[in-house]
């Protein structure tokens, strides 16, 4: 179902996907929006490797959530800043694209949400004020993976 790469040389292993996944903080979420316009956004990220899911924080309104609600397929895209090789211009990055299905989780756990937090900070007491300042007005998206591939995408 899903198109395998064309060019194999540059694909990356799933080891460097999932090291990708948990050093990188944002991705860019594309979901089907309006009139079948693709709509991207960028968005912080929590990879779960162990469920092999990503988790996402959300408003409980708005243009993405109403978008899931008619199709919960999307592409999820996270790349690494790249660099170049000596005396030359083109930016050498590596990238995971990844497609499924996302749903809204119904019970997310404290332990969840410090995990979630902790990739961007370890101050406790601001993660716990966080929660509980957000967390009735938050929602939790859940992307379960279906297909993952990775690229170095070399310009030159």
């Amino acid at each position: 179902m899903f198109r395998k790469l064309t060019r194999t040389k540059q694909q990356l292993s799933h080891a460097q996907c999932v090291e990708i996944l948990h050093k990188e903080l944002r991705g860019v979420l594309s979901v089907m929006g309006d009139a079948d316009y693709p709509y991207a956004f960028p968005i912080n990220f929590y990879y779960d490797e162990a469920e092999h899911r990503i988790y996402f924080h959300s408003g409980k309104v708005g243009y993405k959530l109403d978008a899931i609600a008619r199709n919960n397929k999307v592409s999820f895209c996270v790349y690494d800043s790249g660099y170049r090789k000596d005396n030359h211009w083109s930016l050498n990055i590596q990238s995971v694209i990844i497609f499924g299905k996302v749903h809204i989780v119904e019970n997310w756990s404290r332990e969840r949400m410090v995990a979630f937090c902790k990739r961007f900070t370890d101050d406790m007491a601001y993660i716990n004020r966080e929660i509980e300042q957000f967390q009735k007005n938050t929602l939790v998206l859940c992307l379960d993976i279906e297909h993952m591939t990775g690229k170095l995408v070399n310009e030159a």
